[in-house]
């Protein structure tokens, strides 16, 4: 048993050895700050505008190597999201970069220009072309990534969120995410360095800078306005029924605190007389 515990002391002495001698070192992750976001709370909502502009951040700055696959062309113009028009959706889908890949009659590959009903084809064909585009690590699907990804804010912090309804954490973290990246830091060949991302140390480069993007509406062209409206945009990707979902919620909430309210006051009717006599 001593012989074995020196072996293992001896083993993470020379893991620590190694580590400390490797060509950078990762620092702790730093925690998201909290943004303000249109959609949070009960009554939130999303801003059309910003919407459409984290679409358009999201075609000329994303799009090449990211999809959106759970999403179609006619969700665009459906009510709760970024709602332009059923001919501006098509047009979109006409005009898009990445053509729809199916079998043909002939049983043979074949592509075609999307149309409103086809979802948004992504980059790729599939997984394993992604992979070998970028050196065996395919890029994730961004449909739902403010719901798969998140931070723990530990206690007393997650209580608040549960009583403010705060739900926005994922968000939260794509954003930071997206600014997080500092330069002049060791990093492993082919990785970036990003104080947000867990181990700091990630292949996706810096995609945002100022001036990327042009806006018709007067926002500021820089590159935390992008992320924050491509991280909205992206929030109705993971939830487009959102505002739906909230207004059904208040409406049930309302409602049972009428039939609360009826049932009480029925109570104390019925049981007046009988109370009375007790």
């Amino acid at each position: 048993m001593k012989r074995f515990s020196l072996r293992m002391a001896t083993a993470g002495l020379a893991g620590l050895v190694l580590a400390s001698l490797g060509p950078a070192q990762a620092a702790e992750q730093v925690p998201p700050p909290r943004f303000n976001w249109a959609s949070s709370g009960i009554f939130g909502t999303f801003d059309r505008a910003q919407l459409q502009r984290g679409f358009q951040v999201y075609k000329e700055a994303c799009a090449a190597c990211h999809g959106i696959d759970q999403m179609s062309f006619r969700n665009l113009a459906q009510p709760g999201g970024p709602e332009f028009s059923t001919a501006q959706a098509a047009a979109i889908a006409a005009d898009w970069m990445h053509k729809v890949r199916e079998i043909g009659d002939d049983g043979q590959p074949t592509e075609r220009t999307p149309r409103l009903a086809d979802r948004i084809p992504g980059p790729f064909a599939n997984k394993k072309a992604a992979e070998a585009a970028h050196g065996g690590k395919a890029p994730p699907d961004l449909s739902l990534m403010p719901r798969a990804r998140s931070y723990e804010r530990g206690f007393p912090w997650f209580l608040t969120d549960i009583f403010t309804l705060y739900q926005e954490h994922g968000a939260d973290y794509v954003k930071a995410f997206l600014t997080g990246y500092e330069e002049g830091k060791e990093t492993p060949p082919g990785t970036h360095y990003n104080k947000y991302y867990p181990g700091n140390f990630v292949a996706m480069p810096n995609v945002l800078q100022d001036g990327l993007v042009t806006y018709s509406d007067g926002s500021p062209q820089t590159a935390k306005q992008y992320a924050a409206d491509v991280t909205a945009f992206l929030m109705w990707t993971a939830e487009p029924h959102m505002e739906q979902r909230k207004r059904i919620g208040f409406q049930v909430l309302l409602f049972l605190l009428v039939l609360g309210g009826l049932t009480y006051f029925t109570k104390k009717k019925v049981w007046k007389n009988v109370e009375g006599h007790a």
